[in-house]
């Protein structure tokens, strides 16, 4: 803007002119003799050349004379006051727009006045008043930021100060771990605290060993990784509130948890140890699942069993009792047929369950031995190949006449001995 105004006003601002700074008109004897590029150009000429275009510019008039006194000084002071006015609108008009500033997308500007907070700006061209009324910061409120405890950018890059820690039955654990977090209030973050990553590393660290200090080691080391993570997260958020941080955790991930090194061989066996036990145990479990449903069942089988003998005596006895009065009621209607069924039904029982039966001949023949073994074993032969309604065979090695004998005195006998029962029946 200086340059085109310095141009309207026919200055040149070339180092390279011989005239640059000189009137156009008169003052050729300053220059007579002084060829082009013969040392630099007077600074008094080219400030009264600057001047006398200046008032001619804005209307002054030029009337001569040196020395700065008459009309010609008072043109001169007059063209320098208004030098200063137009270099003071300038540099006003730079420092207006050294207010200007722009917010990029996912951050916020927060401006102040004299060091107090004034407001906060989103994404975008904004202005403020220029330094030293106003300053203004960006915050990144959309970044991920991380603070890592107990290692640094590496998990080889250990910090024993920061990760080696006491549990609750007194063993010593090395933790590594980092948290992810982002700002949820920008003014919070940039005016409540000092030294903000700095002091959600501490946070991190104090929360870390509040809880290890609570728990087992067997307990932080295996089954309860997760749950030990979801405690710090809850604290660390409980104490980044209460400070007004004006951050908010996102996530806490365990990178190791593992004894100390000097241990860790110890350790080892000992981790060997409890995982053949669990190993044993297993297998004990296992066979014992095994075992006890196979020894219920069979006690199951043997209470059915035991539970249906027992209702089978029972019903026998019931039957045999209610048939026993049967028989007694019918006995005392009719005596003597009732003890002829009866001789009956023992017989049939006794001959059913009897190979060999010794028949006694009144003829005075020798006792007569019939195969009845024999019989039956023809008998089940013949009703195996369908057989059943044929004869009975008698084998050829038994006389046919001694049969039926011996028939005829079985006969003869069963029919004296129920005569001999009506007889006593009718006494």
């Amino acid at each position: 803007m200086l340059v085109s105004l310095l141009k309207r006003c026919g200055i040149k601002l070339s180092l390279n002119d011989p005239r640059w700074g000189h009137k156009p008109q008169g003052d050729h004897k300053a220059q007579e003799g002084r060829r082009p590029g013969e040392g630099p150009p007077d600074l008094d000429q080219l400030w009264r050349d600057f001047n006398a275009r200046l008032n001619r510019l804005f209307g002054g008039r030029n009337n001569g004379g040196d020395g700065g006194n008459g009309p010609s000084g008072r043109g001169d002071m007059r063209g320098a006051s208004v030098t200063a006015g137009v270099v003071a609108v300038i540099v006003g008009l730079i420092w207006l727009a050294s207010g200007a500033f722009i917010v990029q997308e996912g951050q916020v500007g927060v401006v102040t006045t004299f060091g107090k907070l004034s407001h906060k700006t989103g994404a975008g061209f904004n202005w403020r008043w220029p330094y030293p009324i106003q300053s203004h910061e960006t915050v990144n409120v959309s970044q991920i930021r991380t603070a890592e405890i107990g290692y640094r950018a590496n998990v080889r890059n250990k910090q024993p100060q920061e990760s080696l820690m006491l549990t609750d039955d007194e063993n010593i654990i090395d933790i590594q771990f980092a948290v992810q977090y982002t700002l949820k209030d920008p003014v919070q973050w940039l005016f409540n605290n000092r030294d903000q990553d700095d002091s959600v590393r501490q946070i991190a660290e104090t929360a870390i060993r509040e809880v290890v200090g609570r728990s087992k080691m067997d307990f932080v080391l295996y089954e309860g990784r997760e749950k030990v993570a979801v405690d710090v997260h809850q604290m660390m958020q409980q104490i980044v509130d209460r400070y007004a941080l004006g951050a908010l955790i996102t996530n806490v991930t365990m990178q190791a948890v593992q004894p100390p090194e000097q241990v860790q061989e110890a350790f080892n066996d000992a981790v060997k140890a409890g995982q053949d036990r669990a190993r044993a145990k297993n297998e004990g479990e296992a066979y014992a699942n095994q075992v006890i449903p196979q020894a219920r069942g069979q006690a199951f089988r043997l209470m059915q069993d035991a539970e249906a003998y027992r209702s089978m005596v029972v019903e026998n006895a019931t039957g045999n009792a209610s048939r026993f009065d049967q028989v007694v009621s019918a006995y005392a209607k009719a005596p003597a047929v009732t003890r002829d069924r009866m001789y009956i039904d023992t017989m049939q029982q006794i001959f059913s369950s009897t190979s060999k039966v010794m028949v006694d001949s009144r003829a005075g023949n020798p006792m007569i031995y019939l195969p009845l073994d024999k019989l039956i074993g023809q008998n089940a032969g013949h009703e195996a190949v369908g057989n059943k309604s044929g004869p009975v065979q008698v084998p050829q090695s038994a006389p046919q006449s001694d049969v039926m004998q011996a028939m005829d005195s079985v006969r003869q006998r069963d029919s004296r001995s129920r005569d001999s029962s009506r007889d006593r029946e009718s006494r």
